[in-house]
């Protein structure tokens, strides 16, 4: 297919990101945070299952379950969902503490594209409120942009939204973002490589940009199309 990618202007007046194959390789997330996790679990359960915050997700996770499962079983069913890629918010909150320990001690840092770094720092100084919505937990993201291997940049952005919002694929979640962020959804762009996401966007209101970093172009249809950060 013809690369249709060009340079594409808007009159945002707040940007909201995606993290997976937008801001950051899928393969950071694929092939380092999630394998780290995935090891660390069970007996990370096992460590910190008097801890207030840990025993409140584990009781979620039995709670999911509908049985009153024992540490190695919760530890095995988290595995599962990681390996099913769900979306459970209990796992993501237990994911973000994992990830914690491993950022603060400098075991892993968060990969953020060049392109992505350069333009949400230009935005930033224009004075653009900047968002990230993932379905990482907003500590996981934090942690990302705080601890990257540009160094800090959690300071650019405004505020984080996860799966506590609504589903990533629901027009529903874009339009209590905008209700958050306090601007006309018609003002706010959101950019991410996910179609259905970019769909449910506009569908609220919002201005959409396709992130495809790799592979054929999509012909061109209701989003419009961008390599990079640079060509927008």
């Amino acid at each position: 297919m013809t690369d249709q990618s060009q340079t594409v202007a808007f009159t945002a007046r707040a940007v909201v990101v995606d993290i997976e194959g937008t801001t950051t390789p899928l393969a950071f997330v694929k092939e380092v945070l999630f394998p780290y996790a995935r090891q660390r679990l069970p007996q990370f359960v096992v460590q910190h299952q008097d801890d207030p915050v840990v025993a409140e997700q584990l009781r979620l996770v039995r709670q999911t379950a509908g049985a009153e499962l024992g540490l190695k079983q919760v530890g095995c069913l988290l595995r599962s969902w990681i390996d099913q890629d769900r979306k459970e918010s209990s796992l993501k909150s237990l994911q973000g503490i994992i990830w914690r320990e491993a950022y603060e001690s400098g075991r892993i840092k968060g990969q953020v594209y060049p392109d992505a770094v350069r333009a949400l720092k230009k935005w930033h100084r224009a004075g653009v409120p900047l968002y990230v919505y993932s379905s990482g937990s907003v500590e996981a993201q934090k942690l990302l942009f705080r601890h990257s291997e540009h160094g800090d940049l959690s300071g650019l952005f405004s505020g984080y939204f996860d799966l506590a919002v609504g589903g990533k694929k629901d027009r529903e979640s874009y339009a209590a973002i905008a209700h958050s962020i306090g601007l006309p959804p018609e003002s706010i762009l959101f950019i991410s490589d996910v179609k259905e996401e970019l769909d449910a966007a506009e569908d609220a209101g919002m201005q959409s940009v396709w992130m495809v970093r790799e592979g054929d172009l999509p012909l061109r249809g209701r989003h419009k199309l961008a390599r990079d950060f640079s060509s927008i």
